[in-house]
This record gives structure tokens, C-alpha cells and sequence, in this order.
């Protein structure tokens, strides 16, 4: 019984460290994206601006 009730407490101890790492992970992923967003936006103004150049060239 006393195994029964160590691995429960270890169970619900991974349980929660893995739910903060899925959390983390989570949080990291969103500010990735929105990084990902940010640097897409610029490229796509630097194409539009060399584009410009190229007409009035």
C-alpha cells in the first residue's frame, strides 16, 4: 500500500512538471509566432520598397 500511494505522489509530481513545461512551451511557441509575423511583415515591406525602386529606376 505505502508503494501504492509513492508512485501515485510521483505520478502526480510528473504530472505537474510536465504541465508546466507543456505550459512554457506553449508561451515560447506564441512569442515564436508573433516573431515569425513581425519578421514576415518587414521582408514583405523591404520587397515592396525594392520593387518601388525598381519601377522609378
Amino acid at each position: 500500500m505505502d508503494e501504492l500511494v509513492a508512485l501515485v505522489s510521483q505520478l502526480q509530481e510528473e504530472n505537474r512538471a510536465l504541465r508546466q513545461r507543456q505550459d512554457s512551451m506553449m508561451t515560447e511557441r506564441a512569442t515564436l509566432l508573433q516573431k515569425n509575423e513581425q519578421v514576415r511583415a518587414r521582408v514583405e515591406a523591404m520587397i515592396g520598397r525594392l520593387k518601388a525602386m525598381e519601377h522609378n529606376a
